[in-house]
């Protein structure tokens, strides 16, 4: 088990992704004037959240959407269940003030798109299937953990914490019908209406590229993580150690609910790995609006620059021991 382990960590961390990744960390200690523009960045969000959302609904397409609306329920309850406790125990545990335990809990209950990819190339890469509507579980889990941290934040506010922000309404709308949001699940929608006949038309553009477009927003992420980790010092030993200890907490449950739903050990996986990552695409969006008086600090480097490199390097390939050991 343990020598499996390391030659899945092995690959994982040679992998392009992960290279490229490991080389924007290294652009930015080195202080190089290596930057995207923020047009670019933009443009490769789009395509792929665009991309898997599409390829998602065309698997969607050909299993049915009866094989799919099981799973797809429990990670929509999972995704919203997650704040509930990790609220608590980092405003108790962690003494962070409501607001920021409220903001923190939404970024840990939302979903990193990009840590989806990786795990997906992942499994493709030791030849471990998985269902292809998993993209699925990606689209509904990424708004309900945003809407529930962000009702915890407002709660706060009418306790006389002083935190300030928009109307429920307003929050809600943020939540629902960012760019994130729309992306997938309109995307999502166009595959499944589509189906293989609409995937052969446009397959040179979203699937062809992928990789290599891929390859590009990682080494941007990479800078972008690196160029915080000198906040590392500002989060604290609690918050430090919560952003890699949760993570597997969240991965295994996520791995145990998708055998419990009849996944296989491939999608078991990747909704164990969607339910140990933490958003910094969607989630700060909507935090920036809702909650405005919470921390960035605090939020964006647990989930940059410790949580997201740490599934990104370990913790895919942990998550995958875990499911192969479960169903084994």
């Amino acid at each position: 088990m343990t020598a499996d382990f390391l030659a899945a960590l092995a690959a994982n961390l040679l992998s392009p992704a992960v290279l490229f990744f490991a080389l924007g960390i290294v652009a930015a200690l080195l202080r190089s004037d290596l930057r995207f523009p923020d047009a670019l960045y933009t443009a490769l969000t789009i395509y792929l959240l665009t991309a898997i959302g599409f390829k998602g609904g065309v698997a969607i397409h050909e299993a049915g959407w009866r094989t799919v609306i099981g799973p797809a329920l429990a990670a929509t309850l999972l995704g919203a269940a997650v704040p509930l406790w990790v609220y608590p125990l980092l405003r108790f545990g962690g003494r962070l003030r409501a607001v920021d335990a409220a903001a923190v809990a939404a970024h840990y209950g939302s979903v990193s798109a990009v840590t989806f990819i990786a795990a997906t190339n992942y499994l493709k890469g030791i030849g471990v299937p998985y269902e292809s509507y998993a993209t699925a579980f990606l689209a509904v889990m990424e708004s309900p953990a945003i809407i529930v941290g962000v009702l915890l934040g407002k709660l706060s506010l009418e306790r006389g914490e002083g935190v300030s922000g928009p109307s429920v309404r307003q929050l809600l709308h943020e939540a629902l019908a960012g760019r994130s949001v729309v992306l997938l699940v309109g995307a999502l929608l166009v595959g499944a209406l589509s189906g293989r006949v609409g995937m052969d038309k446009v397959e040179p553009f979203f699937v062809t590229p992928f990789q290599g477009v891929l390859a590009l927003f990682l080494l941007e992420m990479g800078t972008v993580a690196g160029a915080r980790l000198g906040d590392l010092k500002k989060v604290g030993p609690f918050l430090a150690g919560f952003g890699v200890v949760m993570p597997l907490l969240h991965g295994a449950l996520g791995v145990l609910l998708g055998k419990f739903v009849g996944l296989g050990e491939g999608g078991a996986t990747l909704l164990g790995v969607l339910a140990a990552s933490a958003s910094y695409i969607a989630a700060p969006a909507a935090i920036r609006l809702a909650l405005p008086e919470a921390s960035p600090a605090l939020y964006l480097t647990a989930s940059l620059a410790i949580t997201f490199p740490f599934n990104l390097t370990v913790g895919i390939p942990a998550y995958y021991g875990f499911a192969h050991y479960l169903f084994r």
